[in-house]
C-alpha cells in the first residue's frame, strides 16, 4: 500500500527522479503528497476565521457573503471597469486610426453581407451626418475575416453609424472580458480574491482600457482567445473531476490511485472543449493570429490530460492519454474551430459570383477557371485564392510605419501607437482661454507602465514556479502569453505594432495576481510575514492604479495643457 507520506502512486521507498534531486538546488519542491482526490479536484481557499472576528461578522452572515463572493466580486470589479469603459465613449468624435477600415467595413457588412470599397475621403463625411452617406455597392479588398466586423457592426445596427456605435461591442468585450477574467483567476487561484485582483489590474490597463473605446479587432481577438481559456480550464475540472469520482475509496474514506481506472477510463462528450473550439474559431475569423491559439491550447490540454492521468495512477500516462483523450480532443476542437472559421464567411459564400459578391467571390468563374480542382464547388476555390492573396499580403507588408515597434520592446512599452492627436488652441476644445499656447489631445495606445513593468518580474516568476516547482498553473500562464506573443518574433521585418500585445495582457495580469499571492504568504504564514507581504502588495497594486489615473487624461482624449502632456511622455519613443 502506498504511503501516505510520499507521492501517491510511488511506493513507499522509492527515491524521486534524480532530475528531481538535482533540480532542489534550484528551489525545485515535489508535489506535496495528499488525497488523490484533493490533487485531481482541489478545493477553493477559504479567508481565516480571523478575518470574519475582525469585522465583527457572526457565522452564518460570513457564509453568505462567502457565497455571494464567488460572483459578487467579479461582478463589482466588472461593473468599475464597465464605468469607465462606457463614459463618454463617443469621444472622440471622430474615425481614429484603423477604425477609418474596420467600422466602415463593419457598416457595409450588415448591409451588404460583404466588405465595400469606400472612397478615400468619406470619413469626414461619416462623422459630420451619416445618414446622408451610402453603402458603396463596389466589393472591398479586405486583409481581415469577418467575425470581428460583424461583432463591431452589431453596435452600429443598435445605435447607428457614429464613434458611440462602432465602439459599443468592443467596450462591451472589453468589460465582459474583466468579468471572465475575474473567474478564470478565481477557478485558477482557487481563490476569489486572487480572481478578482486580477481582473481589477487588467481593468486599469491603459492598453486594455484604451482597446475597449477603440473599434479595432485585436480587442474582439483578446475575447475570444480569453474564452476559450476558459472553457479549457472548465473542462480540465470537469475530466478530473470525472477520474476521481471513479477511482477506488479505501476503508479510510481516502481516494486511491488505481491503474486500471486512470488508463482505461473513457470520459465521453466534453462540450466545454467544444465550446473552447468555437471560441477558438472564432478567434481565428476575427484575425488569423488567432489560429496560432489553436495550437498552444491544443499542446497544453493534452499535457493537462496526461497529468490527470498520472495523478489518477496510469503507470504510462501518454499511452492513456493518446488511446483515450487524444482523438476526441482534436475532433471537439480544431474541425471545429475550422467549421466555426469557414463559417463565419457564410455573407460572402452567398454573395453574388457575378462580380456583384465580395471581393473574388467570381475568381473561379474568371481568372480561376480550369485547373486540376475545379470537382471543388466554385465558392471553395474562390475563397482558397482569396486566403492566399491575403496570406501574401501579410507576409509582404514592410512598409515603415511612424509606430511600428519590435516585439523586443512590448512589455517594457517601448512605442506605444498614438490613435489620435490635436492640438487645441487656447479657448477651444476644451483648452483654456488662459493658456499661453496650444494644448493637446490625444489617445495613446499605452499599457499601463507600471502594471507592465511589474509583469516582466511577474512573467520570471511564473517561468521559475512552472520550471522548478512544476506548478500547472504557471505554465498555463506562461503557455497562453507565449500564444500571444512569440509568434511575432518570427516577423520582425514586418510592419506590426504595440497593440498586438493586448491579447496576452490578460495573462500578465494573472501573472502579476500569483505574484503578489505569493508575496502575501502561503496559509499557515506568520502574522509578522502576512503583514510585510499585505504592506508591500497593497503598495504595488496602489502605485499601479494611480499611475492609470495619471495617464488616464492621454486614454481617454482629454483637452489638458501641453506642459502636463510633456510630463504625460515618459520617453522620447513615446512622442
Amino acid at each position: 500500500m502506498t504511503s501516505t507520506a510520499t507521492h501517491p502512486g510511488r511506493a513507499a521507498d522509492e527515491q524521486p527522479p534524480s532530475w528531481q534531486r538535482r533540480l532542489r538546488r534550484f528551489g525545485y519542491a515535489a508535489p506535496a503528497s495528499t488525497d488523490v482526490r484533493e490533487r485531481l479536484v482541489p478545493a477553493y481557499n477559504r479567508p481565516s476565521g480571523r478575518l470574519w472576528t475582525v469585522l465583527g461578522l457572526p457565522p452564518t452572515v460570513a457564509q453568505r457573503l462567502l457565497r455571494w463572493s464567488a460572483w459578487g466580486g467579479p461582478l463589482l470589479v466588472a461593473l468599475v471597469a464597465g464605468v469607465l469603459r462606457f463614459v463618454n465613449l463617443g469621444s472622440p468624435k471622430a474615425v481614429i486610426f484603423d477604425e477609418t477600415y474596420y467600422a466602415k467595413d463593419a457598416w457595409a457588412l450588415i448591409h451588404r453581407g460583404v466588405e465595400s470599397s469606400w472612397a478615400k475621403d468619406i470619413d469626414k463625411s461619416v462623422i459630420a451626418d451619416p445618414s446622408r452617406v451610402a453603402v458603396p455597392t463596389d466589393p472591398g479588398y479586405v486583409v481581415h475575416p469577418p467575425v470581428g466586423k460583424w461583432v463591431i457592426g452589431a453596435g452600429e445596427w443598435i445605435f447607428g453609424f457614429d464613434p458611440f456605435g462602432w465602439r459599443f461591442m468592443t467596450a462591451v468585450l472589453g468589460t465582459l472580458s474583466v468579468l471572465m477574467l475575474c473567474r478564470i483567476g478565481r477557478r485558477l487561484f482557487r481563490s476569489t480574491f486572487l480572481g478578482c485582483l486580477a481582473g481589477a489590474l487588467l481593468a486599469v490597463d491603459g492598453l486594455h482600457f484604451v482597446m475597449s473605446r477603440t473599434a479595432l479587432l485585436d480587442q474582439v481577438l483578446m475575447f475570444f482567445v480569453l474564452a476559450a481559456f476558459g472553457c479549457l480550464l472548465v473542462d480540465r475540472d470537469w475530466a478530473r473531476a470525472r477520474l476521481a469520482a471513479a477511482l477506488p475509496v479505501d476503508a479510510d474514506g481516502v481516494t486511491r490511485p488505481d491503474v486500471t481506472v486512470a488508463e482505461q477510463l473513457r470520459l465521453g462528450l466534453r462540450p466545454w472543449r467544444i465550446a473552447a473550439g468555437i471560441c477558438l474559431g472564432l478567434a481565428f475569423g476575427t484575425k488569423w493570429n488567432g489560429a496560432i491559439a489553436i495550437v498552444f491550447f491544443g499542446i497544453l490540454t493534452v499535457l493537462w490530460d496526461v497529468g490527470a492521468r498520472r495523478v489518477a495512477g496510469a503507470a504510462n500516462p501518454y499511452a492513456a492519454m493518446l488511446g483515450r483523450d487524444a482523438l476526441p480532443a482534436f475532433v471537439s476542437t480544431v474541425p471545429v474551430a475550422l467549421v466555426t472559421y469557414t463559417a463565419s464567411w457564410t455573407g460572402w459564400i452567398l454573395s453574388p459570383d457575378n462580380g456583384k459578391g465580395g471581393y473574388f467571390r467570381d475568381w473561379a468563374k474568371g481568372d480561376g477557371a480550369g485547373g486540376n480542382f475545379t470537382w471543388l464547388p466554385d465558392w471553395v476555390r474562390s475563397l482558397w485564392h482569396y486566403e492566399t492573396e491575403v496570406y501574401k499580403f501579410h507576409v509582404d507588408l514592410t512598409s515603415a510605419h511612424t509606430y511600428e515597434s519590435n516585439p523586443w520592446s512590448w512589455l517594457v512599452q517601448g512605442r506605444p501607437v498614438s490613435y489620435f492627436y490635436e492640438s487645441p488652441l487656447p479657448g477651444n476644445d476644451g483648452c483654456p482661454a488662459t493658456e499661453a499656447g496650444k494644448c493637446a489631445r490625444e489617445v495613446l495606445a499605452l499599457g499601463t507602465p507600471l502594471l507592465w513593468w511589474a509583469g516582466c518580474f511577474a512573467l520570471l516568476y511564473v517561468l521559475w514556479r512552472w520550471a522548478f516547482r512544476r506548478d500547472w498553473r504557471a505554465g498555463a500562464i506562461a503557455c497562453a502569453i507565449a500564444a500571444g506573443y512569440l509568434p511575432w518574433f518570427n516577423y520582425q521585418e514586418r510592419t506590426i505594432f504595440l497593440f498586438y500585445a493586448v491579447v496576452f495582457v490578460p495573462y500578465l495580469c494573472l501573472a502579476l495576481a500569483m505574484m503578489i499571492g505569493a508575496f502575501l504568504g502561503p496559509p499557515g504564514a506568520s502574522e509578522r510575514r502576512r503583514t510585510i507581504g499585505a504592506v508591500g502588495s497593497g503598495v504595488l497594486v496602489l502605485l499601479i492604479v494611480w499611475n492609470f489615473i495619471y495617464f488616464y487624461p492621454v486614454y481617454t482624449g482629454q483637452t489638458i495643457p501641453m506642459d502636463e502632456w510633456r510630463n504625460r511622455m515618459w520617453f522620447d519613443t513615446w512622442v
